[in-house]
């Protein structure tokens, strides 16, 4: 089944954006750049991504217009963004598990009052609209902590800073 394959990779790519976000420093207007985000709005966003994913895997659609005003993850400390991450990946994880492998073929589409975003399959919005997604930021959250000093955790191999985590 198509969920059997693709959790594994789930469950790595959670095990290393959880190890980033545990080393997010209390710097919340830190930002490397003029165009960047901002640390505080870059670290809790991604740790509610999870719960983008268990939409994708639940629903047929999405809006982000429409609907009551979504609460965000509010940036208080490394330990409440990995707690707030680890309860999104256990319901994506939960999600993934009972996808039928037929769920990914159908359509799924993202839009803003009214307006597409993204649309295809189920399975192209689980990769490129969430892991794809999460990865990215976590990457970025990776350069955050380079330049404030925080040691890398080891992600696809071994960094400068974590030769242990593999």
């Amino acid at each position: 089944m198509i969920n059997e394959l693709l959790l594994s990779e789930f469950d790595a790519e959670v095990k290393s954006t959880r190890a980033t976000l545990e080393r997010v420093p209390m710097k919340p207007d830190f930002k490397p750049h003029a165009k960047s985000m901002e640390l505080g709005k870059l670290a809790p966003h991604v740790a509610e991504l999870p719960g983008f994913g268990a939409t994708i895997l639940t629903t047929p659609e999405f809006d982000f217009g429409s609907g009551p005003a979504r609460t965000r993850v509010p940036f208080e400390s490394a330990a409440q963004l990995v707690k707030a991450f680890d309860e999104g990946a256990a319901k994506v994880r939960e999600a993934l598990k009972s996808t039928p492998d037929s769920a990914w073929t159908e359509s799924w589409k993202l839009s803003f009052q009214g307006k597409p975003i993204f649309s295809g399959s189920r399975f192209l919005a689980y990769r490129e609209m969430f892991l794809n997604h999460l990865v990215h930021h976590r990457a970025q959250l990776g350069v955050y902590l380079r330049l404030n000093d925080q040691p890398l955790p080891a992600t696809y191999g071994p960094s400068a800073d974590d030769r242990m985590g593999f």
